[in-house]
C-alpha cells in the first residue's frame, strides 16, 4: 500500500489535502473554498493553512449538495480515485435526483427563447439577486 509515507505525516494543510483527496480539481479552487469561508473543521470555519489530521471532519457545500467527509489518511500528493476513496470516509448525504433537484431553468421543448420575463422569473427561482 502506498500510505507508508503519508503515515509518517502527523498533518497537511487542509487546501493541499482537498486537492489530493480530489474534491477540487485545482488547488487554488480548494484553497479559495477555505478562504470564502465555505470549508469548515471540525465545526470551526478553516483557513486554507489549517492542518488537517486523520479523524478530523470536513464539512462543505457543494454545488448539489453538503459534503461530510472524515479523514483517514494523509496524501503526499495528487492520486487516482480508487485511491483518494481509501483516504477519507464519505458521510454526506445521497445526490438528489433529477425529480428532487426540480425543474428551474427547464423550458419546454419547441417554447423558444426566453423573453425578458421570463429570464427575471428563472432568475428569482435560481436566487440570483437584481444588480443596482
Amino acid at each position: 500500500m502506498p500510505w507508508n509515507q503519508s503515515s509518517r505525516m502527523a498533518a497537511m494543510r487542509i487546501d493541499a489535502w482537498l486537492w489530493a483527496a480530489r474534491f477540487f480539481k485545482s488547488r487554488s479552487l480548494a484553497t479559495t473554498a477555505c478562504r470564502g469561508g465555505k470549508v469548515r473543521l471540525n465545526g470551526v470555519i478553516a483557513k486554507a493553512s489549517a492542518e488537517v489530521k486523520p479523524g478530523d471532519k470536513l464539512t462543505w457545500r457543494d454545488q448539489l449538495r453538503q459534503r461530510q467527509v472524515v479523514v483517514r489518511l494523509l496524501l503526499p500528493r495528487r492520486v487516482g480515485a480508487p485511491e483518494a476513496a481509501e483516504a477519507y470516509l464519505d458521510q454526506s448525504e445521497p445526490i438528489p435526483s433529477r425529480v428532487e433537484q426540480g425543474a428551474v431553468g427547464l423550458r419546454d421543448r419547441g417554447a423558444g427563447r426566453p423573453e425578458k420575463r421570463d429570464r427575471r422569473e428563472l432568475d428569482s427561482l435560481r436566487g440570483y439577486k437584481k444588480k443596482g
